[in-house]
């Protein structure tokens, strides 16, 4: 190979440009290119090596290389037998393979599912089924069509001396030949593990591709399949390639060396496109944030100057009254600092999904099948129970994720099933076999949203934009599918009972035939067989039985991995007439990969809840798919948006995407209620504060709708994180810089810690990870995969286009037998699973520590906000499941808060506002104990007949009037620059002191009770009444479920009704009325029971089913109370019982 290069100091030194000089290059065996003099080019003439030199001829569009070999027919074989059995195993216990005929009891028929409908074997006394292609066609490997399973068909091979049992005759087929020694094979390349191999063909790929690759080629350029020429002038043209005798490119200053450095260089003539990024900012107009940043600095000073007066002008005729008030006065302004600073900056982005295609997707001259770039995603679903989590709900979630846009064989989805049930396993197969056709017909007809039970229950025009003719008979068709589905879904509990009840009662009678056979004559004691649960195929299920026994129950199963559909081809497939009763022939009918997963669970263990089912599908899918990005969903949130996973890889993959941990997408939800009574949308969190974060470091991770970077999750530093120092205190004390670390490429980029002695190198990683090597293999592999393009000089630790178009490895038994070994309840023991690897334990809110770690180490987050709601979910409506939910969270953040990570401890690389920001999310339940404090202050007020301040002076009026003005201005510029409305606001603030005095103070009770005496105590449910209307959307609403979290909001709202009953009675019969201090106190206790009014609400049920002699009997009591209290407690000044009133 050649090239041509002119040095540009010659004419700068006015000495005018020389003639431009040839560089002799020889590509090596590593891929490499290395400078050869004329005096070595000379001296190779004659060497054998010379003999085999071959020049490198650059592939332009009408000259393409080979495509790469198909796998061999035996590993796709291979992979069928993987997906069509069931591994189990686990601690002390052999992984099995079991074979299944069948998953569920109904037909299926696609060829990528598990137990499909096949041929069956002519050996004679086997029942198993054909080989079959990804089409489901029958893999027939002798020429006489003889039908033979796989296992026939390998000891043919290696005992029958490769003789076809039906003809007699030699197999011919080479491919499908099995080598009886590959076991014993020394040979270091075969040696080489799946992951090394896959990581050297990405970057020899990567290495020719930054030769090759032509930045923004269109699909134009390429000999099309019409047969049309190609255009070479324009070819040349626009990428400034050139022709001639072994050039691919002009490097300039010598791009041929054996430096490193070169390597990037040599891109940069190719990569002459304008460049485009993927992402932008859209800048909050000033007219908007300049006020909003200056009234948080003038409320800030008002707040400061009250506290200051009220400090100084004191109520001396009630001391106790005015301390109260102005301690949790100074609280709440501290408390308005914590969750205000971190506004200042508040950001929206956009994504570009063209630009996106353009630069993954379009057919170029080193890709003219336009191959997808675009990394992996692994999507995880977490559920636990089925009967609180409804299967159903489950299946159509899966549903939306198969159907997804983007690229098939780069997804794959998996099954997390903590509770081991069978009724979640048939339900993920049911999924499966019925994604057979709504995944196509989505495809086909461009259906949102792809969750069939959403989609189906639209109230707007289904037709419109629909110009397909055949449309309305596809839907017709899926409608009823999808019924039968759900009556299928619906009916499994009863069909698993009957199956299981029939097999039991089956091997009752076996044993006791057997019993009678031992023992003739003797009296029979009644035999006890255990009542065990079945599968489709008629086997024991190896997870959690209906009635549990020893080894089969929720806390004690083995671990089991079912590859439901197993990895597409990597070529699309179209259907054909016969395979669906639909048209699908210009539809590809591929599915992404499915799994369902259940982790092995033993007494004695601590298995972690979520977050361990989470680490145990992290560590599975590293070995079975090994995506560099993961995305996790409950079983509740299906994808709305069909190109959300796009829309986050755009942050992914735009210049500087490898320094973000995830991108976290907004919680939107379905089922609410139209007014939203307890504010379950949660607006003003996901739309105000998240947006705010987003200009800072990130925000928060909120437990669902996130899409991760693997190497974030495990642990490692974001690349170049000593080049970037967030900290506030590096300025005054910079580190001592130390000497450059000559290790690999791939080791430099995943990096724990400060110290270049962490710098991690692969021999450390069984200390971290555990002891797979398949695990530890896939590290680099994963970082690699999630680098950006390279497409730009500001790009750094990028890959080259093209990288990621190989094919993905095909699965085999040993992949999917370590994947059961690191789900087993024992690999944790000795590493850092969830103490620094993965999701993080020890506390109920995993997912905001598990975010913090990453940001404490230096990473980024990105908030994206689609136009379409990209995930959408279910939330609690009902009062008291909401207040349990909050109770929860707010669990979690005391937790967080008396644990070592508090933001008070967290490393200089976190900024000051970020960590203001984790710092609130601590202390906010804190904010009860002054709350409830503050809602019992007005009724103490009217009570006493005194008030917080001496008396209502016109500066208290003015410095109130101020403070309320400045929090109702920035409520309406929140509003203007979030997009929410203010009846979301308020409806926050409603349940900001609902939540306060309730859920937040029996957090903080139970927190402290935790940590100081180790004394856990739980919240639950004590009764419960609900209504009758079953077809009511909204019937939950009503529901009354009495908890104990109750009692303190119930309390207040009758103090304060009878304190203003007590108040005006005082007043009006007193000799000398105190009317500003009633005033006061009314003003403040109807200010309380404007917030309490939803939970009020709540509790009196439906509208109209109260009787009305409620409220007659209510205001009685409190009309008599009120009187008991004056005559009781008579005013001042008055010498009759109860002042100038007299009792009748």
């Amino acid at each position: 190979m050649a090239g041509r290069s002119s040095r540009p100091t010659d004419s700068q030194n006015g000495r005018g440009p020389l003639p431009p000089q040839v560089t002799f290059t020889r590509r090596t065996s590593s891929g490499r290119y290395v400078n050869l003099s004329r005096e070595s080019l000379d001296s190779e003439i004659s060497s054998a090596e010379y003999a085999e030199y071959t020049v490198h001829i650059p592939p332009t569009p009408d000259n393409q290389p080979m495509d790469r070999p198909n796998p061999p027919i035996s590993q796709r074989v291979e992979e069928q037998f993987v997906s069509s059995s069931l591994f189990t195993g686990g601690y002390n216990s052999v992984t099995r393979a079991h074979l299944m005929d069948k998953v569920i009891e109904s037909e299926t028929n696609h060829p990528q599912m598990a137990g499909a409908k096949g041929s069956s074997c002519s050996i004679q006394g086997c029942d198993g089924k054909v080989m079959s292609d990804e089409r489901g066609d029958d893999i027939l490997p002798c020429e006489c069509d003889f039908k033979i399973c796989r296992d026939c068909f390998v000891d043919s091979v290696k005992t029958g001396d490769s003789i076809c049992p039906g003809c007699k005759e030699p197999y011919k087929n080479a491919d499908l030949m099995v080598e009886p020694a590959a076991e014993n094979n020394n040979n270091p390349l075969q040696l080489q593990s799946k992951m090394e191999r896959r990581l050297s063909m990405m970057k020899s790929g990567n290495r020719s591709g930054i030769l090759r690759s032509q930045s923004g080629g269109s699909s134009a350029l390429v000999r099309s399949q019409t047969g049309v020429d190609f255009d070479h002038n324009r070819w040349l043209f626009e990428t400034k390639g050139t022709y001639g005798y072994g050039n691919a490119i002009w490097p300039r200053d010598e791009g041929f060396s054996d430096d490193k450095k070169a390597d990037s260089a040599e891109a940069l003539e190719l990569l002459n496109k304008p460049w485009r990024p993927l992402t932008r900012k859209l800048k909050i107009s000033a007219a908007v944030l300049s006020p909003y940043r200056l009234l948080i600095f003038v409320r800030m000073a008002v707040l400061g100057l009250f506290l200051e007066w009220r400090i100084s002008h004191p109520n001396e005729d009630a001391r106790w009254l005015w301390m109260m008030s102005i301690i949790c006065e100074i609280w709440f302004a501290f408390s308005w600092l914590l969750d205000q600073l971190p506004k200042f900056f508040p950001v929206n982005r956009a994504t570009d999904l063209n630009v996106l295609k353009e630069k993954f997707e379009t057919p170029t001259p080193n890709n003219p099948a336009g191959k997808s770039d675009l990394p992996g995603i692994d999507i995880y679903v977490s559920t636990a129970d089925p009967e609180k989590e409804p299967p159903l709900v489950t299946a159509n979630t899966i549903l939306s994720i198969l159907a997804a846009d983007y690229p098939v064989e780069k997804l794959s989805c998996y099954v997390s099933d903590d509770g081991g049930a069978l009724l979640t396993f048939e339900a993920m197969a049911e999924a499966a076999s019925f994604a057979n056709l709504w995944v196509p017909f989505c495809r086909k007809h461009g259906i949102e949203p792809r969750n069939p039970e959403s989609y189906f229950s639209l109230k707007r025009d289904p037709f419109k934009n629909k110009v397909r003719p055949d449309f309305v008979k596809d839907r017709r068709r899926l409608k009823r599918e999808y019924d039968e589905f759900k009556v299928r879904i619906n009916g499994l509990p009863d069909s698993i009972r009957r199956r299981s009840d029939a097999y039991n009662a089956r091997e009752e009678i076996k044993a006791m035939k057997l019993r009678r056979q031992a023992v003739e004559d003797e009296l029979l004691e009644p035999l006890k067989v255990s009542k065990a649960t079945w599968m489709a195929d008629g086997t024991h299920w190896p997870g959690t039985w209906i009635v549990s026994a020893s080894e089969h129950s929720k806390g004690d199963h083995a671990g089991i991995i079912q590859v439901m559909l197993k990895p597409p081809s990597d070529d699309p497939l179209n259907g054909t007439v016969e395979s669906s009763p639909l048209d699908f022939t210009e539809v590809d009918i591929r599915l992404p990969m499915l799994v369902y997963v259940s982790r092995e669970k033993r007494p004695g263990y601590d298995h972690n809840k979520k977050a361990g089912a989470m680490n145990a599908l992290v560590r599975a899918s590293a070995i079975m798919s090994n995506g560099p990005f993961i995305l996790n969903l409950d079983c509740d949130h299906y994808i709305y948006n069909s190109q959300a996973m796009r829309e986050g890889m755009c942050f992914m993959m735009d210049r500087g995407g490898d320094r973000i941990c995830f991108v976290q997408f907004p919680q939107r939800f379905e089922g609410i209620d139209p007014s939203d009574r307890y504010a379950n949308h949660n607006t003003v969190f996901f739309d105000v504060n998240m947006r705010a974060l987003d200009g800072l470091q990130g925000p928060v991770y909120v437990g669902t709708g996130c899409l991760f970077r693997r190497t974030a999750l495990y642990g490692f530093d974001p690349p170049r994180s000593k080049d970037h120092s967030s900290g506030f205190c590096c300025c005054c004390f910079p580190r001592r810089k130390k000497p450059v670390n000559s290790a690999p490429e791939e080791h430099t980029a995943l990096r724990m810690g400060d110290e270049e002695e962490e710098m991690m190198n692969p021999s450390l990683f069984s200390k971290r990870f555990g002891n797979s090597s398949f695990l530890i293999d896939s590290i680099p592999v994963a970082e690699f995969q999630g680098r950006p393009l390279a497409d730009h000089p500001a790009v750094k630790n990028g890959r080259a286009p093209g990288a990621l178009t190989i094919p993905r490895e095909l699965l085999d038994a040993s992949t999917v037998a370590e994947a059961i070994s690191v789900i087993s309840c024992w690999y944790e023991d000795k590493t850092e699973w969830g103490n620094r690897v993965g999701w993080i334990y020890g506390s109920v809110t995993e997912d905001v520590v598990t975010g913090y770690r990453m940001h404490n180490r230096g990473w980024k987050s990105i908030y994206c906000v689609t136009k379409r709601d990209a995930f959408r979910g279910t939330a609690p409506i009902n009062l008291t499941d909401r207040l349990h939910q909050v109770l929860r969270w707010a669990t979690g953040s005391v937790e967080i808060f008396f644990s070592r990570n508090n933001a008070l401890l967290a490393s200089p690389k976190m900024k000051i506002l970020q960590r203001i920001a984790y710092l609130n999310v601590g202390i906010y339940p804190f904010t009860s104990l002054f709350l409830i404090v503050y809602c019992f202050l007005p009724a103490l007020s009217l009570f006493s007949g005194q008030f917080i301040v001496q008396s209502l002076n016109i500066t208290f009026l003015v410095y109130l009037l101020v403070i309320t003005l400045t929090l109702c201005a920035l409520a309406v510029l929140e509003i203007k620059w979030s997009g929410i409305n203010l009846e979301e606001w308020w409806r926050n603030e409603q349940f900001w002191l609902i939540g306060g005095t309730s859920a937040h103070l029996a957090a903080v009770l139970q927190g402290l009770l935790k940590v100081v005496a180790g004394i856990e105590i739980s919240f639950t449910l004590t009764s419960k009444s609900g209504g009758d209307e079953n077809d009511d959307e909204f019937a939950d609403l009503y529901v009354l479920k009495w908890s104990s979290l109750m009692i303190p909001p119930i309390t207040i709202m009758i103090t304060n009704l009878i304190a203003i009953a007590v108040g005006v009675s005082r007043t009006i019969y007193s000799a000398i009325p105190q009317w500003s201090r009633l005033l006061g106190g009314v003003f403040f206790s109807f200010w309380v029971l404007a917030h309490l009014y939803p939970f009020a609400k709540g509790l009196m049920g439906r509208r109209g089913r109260t009787p009305t002699i409620v409220y007659v009997w209510s205001g009685l009591i409190a009309i008599t109370i009120s009187l008991l209290w004056v005559a009781i407690s008579p005013p001042a000044g008055a010498t009759d019982i109860g002042g100038s009133f007299q009792f009748p």
